[in-house]
């Protein structure tokens, strides 16, 4: 199990997270329900992802949860360009914001090309398990590889 304490993409997210909260304190209370709550909950998805990505056993698991957390920040980043629009957040407030926000952005995708890497090699063996089938790869492993070309080039026989 990773520490996702240590993780930088984790670290970075957490940051954006309390900034989202401490920034939309001051958006109108109509929203609180509205975009106030949905921005809140998109914010703290990355970090939450990242973290539960991290304690999982298998790389091809934590790559689905970073990957959720790259949906959530991509949702960030919309709801930001909305408050903006909508005037509820100043230009410079926004600009300050959203350049967190890239700096996540670019970390946890430089976190997932890495994890991508490592998961490399698994991921092939789990294609060719579903090309070859798991039976012929027992088959071959039991039996030698040339079960597994016999296996491939007799005919089937149906009954």
């Amino acid at each position: 199990m990773r520490d996702y304490k240590n993780i930088t993409a984790y670290k970075m997210a957490d940051e954006l997270a309390v900034k989202t909260y401490r920034l939309t304190r001051d958006f109108p209370k109509e929203e609180l329900y509205g975009l106030t709550s949905q921005l809140r909950r998109a914010a703290i998805s990355v970090p939450s992802n990242i973290a539960e990505g991290a304690s999982r056993q298998h790389k091809r698991d934590y790559l689905n949860f970073l990957f959720i957390a790259r949906g959530s920040l991509a949702e960030v980043e919309y709801l930001l360009h909305l408050a903006r629009r909508l005037g509820y957040l100043g230009e410079a407030e926004h600009e300050r914001i959203d350049g967190l926000r890239q700096q996540v952005a670019k970390t946890l995708f430089g976190l997932i090309g890495a994890v991508e890497r490592e998961a490399k090699p698994l991921l092939r063996m789990l294609g060719v398990l579903s090309v070859f089938g798991l039976a012929n790869l027992i088959r071959s492993l039991v039996f030698g590889p040339w079960s597994l070309v016999q296996t491939m080039v007799s005919p089937r026989v149906s009954g």
